[in-house]
């Protein structure tokens, strides 16, 4: 059975990609910096809220970057409420998302217990 999109799905993805656009043209805040991406974002549904996901790949510049964005929400969510048609615009709130660091760091864990257990055998006669 294929998966059926409901209205609630194609809203949080109309919302993470909007906030994500708004983020990377609209906001001037010199602490949003580096690499970081708007991984998603869930509207609840009576659209009065949405939890932003936001991954930073530079751990130093996390904590600066999302205390900009939860600044700057209030910006953010009237851009979004002119882009996306709702009755409502949700209250947007910023959470890190460490699903990517998180897999990145499994990555790495792996790769060393690989290049190990290579070592391991060419140390064997």
């Amino acid at each position: 059975m294929p998966f059926a999109f409901t209205r609630t799905d194609r809203l949080n993805e109309e919302v993470r990609r909007e906030v994500d656009r708004i983020i990377r043209e609209d906001v001037h805040d010199p602490r949003v910096t580096g690499t970081y991406s708007v991984t998603h974002a869930e509207v609840t549904r009576d659209l009065r809220y949405a939890k932003v996901y936001v991954s930073v790949l530079e751990q130093n510049l996390a904590d600066p970057l999302l205390t900009a964005l939860k600044g700057a929400a209030g910006f953010i969510r009237r851009c979004l409420g002119k882009r996306v048609q709702l009755h409502y615009t949700p209250e947007l709130l910023f959470e890190r998302d460490t699903n990517i660091a998180y897999g990145a760091r499994m990555t790495s864990l792996i790769d060393a217990v690989i290049a190990k257990e290579k070592d391991a055998h060419h140390e064997d006669p």
